[in-house]
Formats: C-alpha cells, sequence, structure tokens
C-alpha cells in the first residue's frame, strides 16, 4: 500500500470565517487519533485569512477513506454547509 497526501483547500466566507475555523481545528485531536493518520495540519492563508488549508499525510489510501466516512467529518460538513465558499481536495503521491 502506499501513502497517501491529501490537501484539502477551505475557502470560508468572509462572515463565517472565524465560525469555519474553530470548527476545523475541533477535527484535529479526532483525526490525529484515527488509525493510519501519519499527519493533519491545518495551514491559514496569510494573504487572506478566509483560506484554510489541510495537508495530511496518511498510511493507506483506505484509511483515508475510512477517516473520510466517520461522524465527526459528517456532523462537520452539517454545521458549516452554507458558511463553506469552496471546498478544493487534492489525492497526491509523494514523487521526490
Amino acid at each position: 500500500m502506499k501513502k497517501l497526501t491529501i490537501v484539502a483547500r477551505i475557502l470560508a466566507k468572509e462572515e463565517q470565517r472565524e465560525f469555519v475555523k474553530n470548527e476545523l481545528l475541533k477535527l484535529i485531536p479526532i483525526t490525529r487519533a484515527e488509525e493510519g493518520c501519519i499527519s493533519y495540519d491545518l495551514h491559514q492563508d496569510n494573504q487572506n485569512p478566509n483560506v484554510f488549508l489541510f495537508h495530511e499525510n496518511w498510511e493507506s489510501r483506505e484509511l483515508w477513506q475510512a477517516h473520510m466516512e466517520n461522524d465527526h467529518l459528517a456532523e462537520y460538513l452539517k454545521v458549516t454547509d452554507g458558511a463553506v465558499e469552496e471546498f478544493i481536495l487534492n489525492e497526491m503521491t509523494v514523487i521526490g
């Protein structure tokens, strides 16, 4: 099984920025404790504070998919519905 890197870009609506940020921060300790999670780091853009980026490393795509099906992620998606303007997710592999 190959390791998997996930880069997830979240663009919060300006008036919802702090709410989305707090909801994203709640995901960190739960996800870091999940099987297969190597790293799960949240970043906020220095130029546009409405942009958040998760940089994640997983032992395998299968374990990442199990994460994507967890209740805490479903709850995040439910409570932030309408507060996020854009969500882009890239599955990536280290090549160098």
